[in-house]
């Protein structure tokens, strides 16, 4: 790794998958507000919905989800209730003409933890509350070791176009260091049962940085997964904060890779899925050619949202389950992550947001900016300032901001456009947070750029 980009590399930055980003929200947000930006929707607005099911059979050590692994089934039965609770008070509220769901997505956990009936349940109250289009994508995350045929069937039955597989790495002493052993032929098997069940597209999770990792042993795994041809993968890097996720104790700082080895995975990956004829998409994703994603890359319609890099273009993001975030035009709504006081708040029947954040004209200016860059890896900010109705040199410091980067050869800039070369896609968050002005080094408090 050359020396200049270790300081960057080393750096805490955001994600990116909202700006303002989580840390702005405010607490004690009042759910009365909530519902009134919900309730002024547009009757005839696209919509995209998010499901949180906060549920696993195993613990994975790596993972910095928002989950559990509950005691028995009654606990996701009780969950699954109030979540319809809500998402029935909620169509209520938003109102409007039906068929407007553009995009449904299951997150977790383990979405398919769940029972199939309840599954079913869910949909049943989205499509009775909001309507699902006829063309709508459905997504879902899954865990390959508990997919059945029967299992992929029923989901594909139930309207399911697109199913996301946590592979993470092959290698099972990796496997075996993380706690989630999921061999090859497992994942494979899975994948053939989804294709046979008529599955449009399979996504797979990829991880660079954990523990017993090598540049051989990723490189083998990009080649396997490559073989499988999934039409999308994401490629992370670990983040170890074994003070925020406590299970993550269970991995030794001393089987980790250092931050030069980590950067080295992350592009050993990215060469092997594009000799193998993958696209590299954005910050981390890959997708064939011909993957809607690709073709929003290729002329930059290409959005970035909670769940990463996207083409879902609706109006607002409608959220349900405990730690959910959802946005509408007047900024972002998070329900309480507590299971506790999310339950207690809709047995109240009241809205279970508890923080949340309103945006001003500013926010809405940098948000598109870090977007615009975070997608396409360049942008104008004068021009976009001046769309926004800001001066022409709001962002006139930028360059000075970005001397460092410039020097290490991370960030061209030619008269007002900034942009960042393919090679050094990795460092996009370090360029994206100079538009940030909320952002406050601080270590733990963000993922390492690399």
């Amino acid at each position: 790794m050359d020396k200049k980009l270790l300081p960057f590399a080393m750096r805490d930055v955001p994600r990116y998958t909202s700006y303002p980003t989580a840390v702005q929200f405010s607490g004690d947000f009042p759910p009365a507000l909530a519902d009134k930006w919900l309730a002024s929707i547009n009757p005839q607005a696209s919509l995209s919905v998010y499901v949180h099911i906060p549920f696993c059979q195993q613990l994975c050590w790596y993972c910095g989800c928002h989950t559990s692994v509950p005691n028995g089934y009654e606990r996701a039965t009780r969950y699954i209730d109030l979540l319809i609770r809500d998402i029935e008070r909620t169509a209520v509220v938003v109102g409007g003409k039906k068929g407007r769901v553009q995009h449904l997505h299951f997150g977790g956990g383990t979405p398919t933890y769940l029972e199939d009936r309840d599954i079913g349940r869910i949909l049943a109250a989205i499509d009775r509350g909001f309507g699902l289009a006829a063309d709508a994508e459905v997504a879902l995350e899954s865990d390959p070791r508990t997919l059945t045929p029967e299992r992929a069937s029923t989901l594909a039955q139930f309207g399911f176009t697109r199913i996301s597989f946590g592979v993470q790495d092959f290698a099972t002493p990796v496997q075996m260091k993380i706690n989630r052993l999921q061999p090859y032929g497992l994942v494979a098997h899975a994948t053939e049962f989804l294709r046979r069940a008529g599955f449009s597209s399979v996504n797979f999770d990829l991880m660079y940085g954990l523990p017993g990792q090598t540049e051989e042993s990723v490189a083998k795994t990009a080649w396997q997964a490559a073989e499988l041809q999934p039409e999308r993968l994401s490629v992370f890097g670990y983040a170890h904060v074994p003070w925020f996720k406590k299970h993550q104790k269970m991995i030794s700082d001393a089987d980790l890779p250092g931050v030069s080895e980590r950067y080295h995975q992350a592009r050993v990956i990215e060469a092997e899925l594009r000799a193998a004829g993958y696209l590299a998409i954005g910050l981390d994703h890959f997708a064939l050619p011909g993957d809607p994603l690709a073709t929003a890359a290729a002329n930059r319609t290409l959005r970035r949202n909670f769940q990463g890099y996207t083409t879902d273009v609706s109006e607002a993001l409608l959220s349900f389950g405990a730690s959910a975030i959802g946005e509408t035009k007047q900024g972002f709504l998070q329900a309480a992550r507590d299971t506790l006081k999310w339950s207690e708040r809709i047995q109240a029947g009241e809205n279970p947001v508890t923080r949340g954040l309103e945006l001003t004209a500013e926010d809405r200016l940098r948000a598109q900016i870090i977007e615009r860059l975070m997608c396409d890896f360049t942008v104008d900010p004068a021009t976009l300032a001046m769309s926004h109705g800001f001066a022409a040199d709001t962002f006139a410091d930028v360059p000075e901001k970005l001397a460092d980067a410039v020097s290490a050869g991370i960030v061209c800039i030619e008269g007002s456009r900034v942009s960042v070369p393919h090679e050094h896609r990795l460092f996009l968050r370090n360029v994206a947070s100079v538009f940030d002005q909320h952002f406050q080094p601080a270590p733990n408090r963000h993922a390492k750029a690399v």
